[in-house]
């Protein structure tokens, strides 16, 4: 795993959906660009092999017999893409979280290299894997519903309703950051997984959009709210809605499509 030490958010998750089915084993690692904080997560979570820096662990991993045949990527975004050269060029298997890249030009890099590295690249749209949304893409699929109109997908958040990356909460401030969350920031943080999930149930291209994005918390330099109307190469219209600043949602994906 590379990031997910002390204080991060989604490294846990990671570590826990790996035992769920036990097929992972957590071995090595380099949890903060920090070495001795790297070293004080690798000793908390009972990690023998910790590392100073992802580059040293993806060349010496690389070089063991016994060494790991995939990567957890869970860091900021912005070091999506330099992690995961390093160890596509060296013939490891990498899951990446969301989004792919923090730019394009990084994520036309990076799917070059995935190809020609012959190793699997996954990208953690996890939503897809739910039983429940198998069921409704295999409906839409049979033609239960008919040719498809209407895509309705909404993702909304209230935890960064209020500045709170300028009081040093760890996860808002990287999120807010431009330079490391990349341009989009409910875009790039949920809105991907809202776009990914109706784009796999409907089966259906996307050729058209129109965003209207905001910051409704002054100062933010990067959206916290997004309207975006979609259009489809069937001639299916959609919108999508991501928000990290309504109140009173936690956590409250939806997606609704008609036929």
């Amino acid at each position: 795993m590379v990031g997910g030490g002390r204080g991060a958010f989604i490294g846990a998750v990671h570590r826990i959906a790996a035992r769920l089915d036990d097929q992972y084993e957590l071995v090595a690692g380099c949890f903060s660009a920090d070495p001795e904080k790297s070293a004080a997560s690798a000793a908390d979570l009972g990690v023998a092999r910790s590392y100073g820096s992802f580059a040293e662990m993806a060349t010496r991993e690389a070089r063991r017999t016994d060494g790991i045949e995939a990567v957890a990527i869970v860091t900021p975004n912005h070091m999506h893409a330099p992690v995961a050269l390093q160890f596509l060029r060296r013939g490891i298997h990498v899951i990446c979280d969301k989004p792919l890249t923090a730019t394009l030009p990084e994520a036309k890099r990076l799917v070059k290299a995935a190809e020609a590295s012959g190793v699997i690249f996954a990208l953690t749209h996890n939503y897809t894997g739910y039983p429940m949304v198998r069921q409704a893409k295999a409906m839409v699929d049979a033609g239960d519903l008919g040719d498809i109109r209407l895509v309705q997908v909404e993702y909304p958040q209230d935890w960064l309703a209020e500045p709170i990356e300028s009081s040093g909460q760890k996860q808002a401030e990287w999120r807010t950051d431009p330079a490391r969350s990349g341009a989009g920031g409910s875009t790039g943080d949920i809105g991907t997984h809202a776009f990914n999930l109706a784009n796999f149930v409907s089966g259906l291209t996307l050729c058209e959009l129109a965003a209207d994005l905001q910051a409704f918390v002054a100062g933010r330099r990067v959206d916290d709210n997004g309207h975006v109307l979609l259009r489809y190469t069937s001639g299916a219209r959609g919108m999508l809605w991501c928000s990290q600043v309504a109140a009173g949602c936690e956590n409250a994906l939806r997606l609704r499509i008609y036929g």
